[in-house]
């Protein structure tokens, strides 16, 4: 039997024997050991797995950990969690319960999540899998950027007003530490989401922050800490993994747990100073200059497309690809002038939310999801208005997408007039965005012309939605009270699925009131 045969065959043993796929919650490995969170522990039958020939012996702590060797658990945990992947695609769905009404709020939600469900399977491309990887990368990192971001931004207000001197060099130290060593955190999530040793990643992609790369010359020219930045910080991660994986196929297990590391961070670190971090630092020094020139000469016109075409890009999966870019212009000039255009897009979504709520005056089950929604959408939480309301009537949607184009240029027009707005993290919109913005002329002037956006994607959205965003058949349709059978009796309820949303039905935990019965 093949090497990968052999170690497919033992996760395969392993998985029946541990409650199946759907009783693993998490999958790590050790230098000896396959460590597994259990959703019900009593599930585990322990002698069948003591009898398994590749397993050592398990023990029971935080974690159900089975003992496989030094070697054999890094080629078996990989397996292992392929099965697990595969069982869980495999389960089927749940059954169904009745269907809700097409025009109330449950129905539009059905389509939202059909819509959603349907982007997903057609996502599930090659390259929009690979984006979806980088996301993964990216997404970790995210409430640390927020932190150190809102961090930053306080710490130059302090600097500006002139107070707290003896407190703001620690407050810089606090918000500039994480950055400094961003490239060590992509490194290590790299080389975990590209199925390799996070820790290998990590030590390869720390060589770039290393101040001693100063003395070293790549290209005709002395590199300098952190050439390269988070970019420089994948690729080395990456092939970090090539490198570990082509190891562990050829290294003898006796040997792999000392040369497959050994092998891995010096192959890959050597490629990484005398290649990676010169190419990485042109690659990243053109992104800065093309966001640079985009809106300085693009202006209106590139904030009208950034955030009209945003959601669409959400819809098919590649905004995940502006993550590492975002990250890298954070980087390079402390914030990136994209999310505020990109952020506008959310403005047009409650405008359009607004639009449909007034037009469908009858419809109270619509219109109660809107008022639910409609709070996160102002802080940036878009999903429940873009599945729940906007995409499934179709219509709104387009005109949402309009609304956002409207802010977004309002946002480019300024920047073309030399005023940068940008954000020193990248993860939250709308209204929660204010306390992370930065530019280049002040912070007063930097908020407002945001602020100036978002009221111009609110209006617009609302505008274009409340005139184009229904066709009388639409409106025909959703503007109605709906008759739904209830108990012994048939009530009338607006927009409602069921008897239980009609205005006069007792709440949760409430007794029905004799004289309305």
């Amino acid at each position: 039997m093949a090497t990968d045969d052999k170690h497919r065959a033992t996760a395969a043993a392993i998985l029946p024997l541990v409650g199946g796929a759907s009783n693993v919650r998490t999958v790590a490995h050790c230098m000896t050991r396959l460590r597994l969170g259990l959703l019900d522990p009593s599930l585990v039958d322990d002698e069948a797995l003591k009898a398994l020939p590749a397993v050592l012996g398990v023990v029971e702590d935080d974690t159900y950990q089975i003992v496989l060797g030094p070697g054999s658990v890094a080629r078996i945990t990989p397996e292992f969690e392929a099965l697990v992947a595969e069982a869980r695609v495999a389960a089927p769905a749940p059954a169904a319960g009745a269907a809700a009404p097409p025009t109330s709020a449950d129905g539009l939600a059905a389509q939202g999540a059909e819509l959603r469900a349907a982007r997903k399977a057609k996502n599930a491309t090659p390259f929009k899998l690979f984006l979806r990887k980088i996301a993964n990368i990216f997404v970790p990192l995210i409430p640390a950027l927020i932190g150190c971001g809102i961090i930053a931004g306080l710490n130059g207000l302090l600097v500006n007003l002139g107070w707290l001197s003896g407190v703001t060099p620690a407050l810089a130290a606090i918000a500039s530490g994480f950055m400094a060593l961003i490239a060590v955190f992509v490194g290590h999530n790299t080389a975990k989401e590209f199925g390799g040793t996070p820790v290998l990643g990590g030590a390869v992609a720390a060589i770039i922050v290393f101040p001693g790369v100063a003395n070293i010359e790549a290209f005709g020219q002395k590199l300098s800490p952190g050439q390269g930045g988070v970019l420089g910080a994948l690729g080395a991660a990456v092939l970090a993994v090539y490198v570990e994986k082509w190891c562990r196929r050829w290294v003898p297990e006796a040997l792999d747990v000392l040369v497959t590391p050994t092998l891995t961070v010096l192959v890959s670190g050597l490629v990484t100073l005398f290649g990676l971090m010169y190419v990485a630092g042109e690659v990243s020094s053109a992104i800065g200059t093309a966001a640079d020139w985009l809106l300085s000469h693009g202006g209106a016109g590139a904030g009208l497309l950034l955030g009209g075409f945003f959601l669409p890009l959400v819809m098919l999966g590649l905004h995940q690809a502006l993550i590492p870019i975002h990250t890298t212009l954070i980087e390079q000039q402390g914030y990136t002038v994209l999310l505020p255009i990109l952020a506008m897009a959310g403005a047009g979504q409650v405008g359009a939310a607004v639009a449909v709520y007034v037009r469908l005056p009858r419809n109270e089950s619509i219109r109660r999801t809107i008022r639910s929604a409609l709070p996160a959408g102002l802080l940036g939480v878009g999903e429940p208005l873009i599945y729940g309301v906007s995409l499934p009537l179709g219509r709104p949607f387009v005109t949402a997408c309009v609304g956002g184009a409207f802010g977004g240029a309002f946002v480019g027009l300024f920047n073309q007039l030399g005023t940068s707005v940008g954000s020193t993290a990248i993860g939250p919109s709308g209204w929660a965005l204010f306390p992370l913005l930065d530019g280049n002329h002040g912070l007063g002037g930097t908020l407002a012309i945001y602020a100036g956006g978002l009221l111009v994607g609110y209006v617009a959205g609302f505008a274009a939605t409340y005139l184009f965003g229904f066709s009388k058949e639409l409106l025909a349709e959703f503007d109605v009270e709906q008759t739904v059978a209830g108990a012994g009796a048939t009530t009338v309820v607006a927009g409602s699925p069921g008897a239980t949303d009609a205005p006069d039905s007792p709440g949760p935990g409430q007794r029905p009131d004799p004289a309305k019965v």
